[in-house]
C-alpha cells in the first residue's frame, strides 16, 4: 500500500511562484516514476511532469516554467512552479504507480 500526501498549494498572482511537495509512504521504489497531474474545472486530468531514475518529462504548456525533482531518501517529489499563469489554476495531484494523492489546489489570479 502506498500513501501520497501533497502540500504547498495556494493562491498567487500571475507571475508568482509556488512549490508543491508530495511525500510518499509505503512500498516506494526509486526506480519507478513519480509525477504530477492537474485537473482544471470542467477539464480532464492532464499530465504536468513525470520524473524517473533517468529523465523528466513535461507538458508543453509548462516547459521552461516548472521543474520536477525528487529526493529518494525522503520519498518525496517536488514541483517548482515559476511564472505562473491563470491557466495553471487547477487541482494538482501527485502520482506514483496506480496511486494518487488527495490533490492540492493552485489558484493563479490575473
Amino acid at each position: 500500500q502506498v500513501q501520497l500526501v501533497e502540500s504547498g498549494g495556494g493562491s498567487v498572482q500571475a507571475g508568482g511562484s509556488l512549490r508543491l511537495s508530495c511525500a510518499a509512504s509505503g512500498s516506494i521504489f526509486s526506480i519507478n516514476a513519480m509525477g504530477w497531474y492537474r485537473q482544471a474545472p470542467g477539464k480532464q486530468r492532464e499530465l504536468v511532469a513525470v520524473i524517473s531514475s533517468r529523465s523528466s518529462t513535461y507538458a508543453d504548456s509548462v516547459k521552461g516554467r516548472f521543474t520536477i525533482s525528487r529526493d529518494n531518501a525522503k520519498n518525496t517529489v517536488y514541483l517548482q512552479m515559476n511564472s505562473l499563469k491563470p491557466e495553471d489554476t487547477a487541482v494538482y495531484y501527485c502520482w506514483y504507480s496506480n496511486y494518487w494523492g488527495q490533490g492540492t489546489q493552485v489558484t493563479v489570479s490575473s
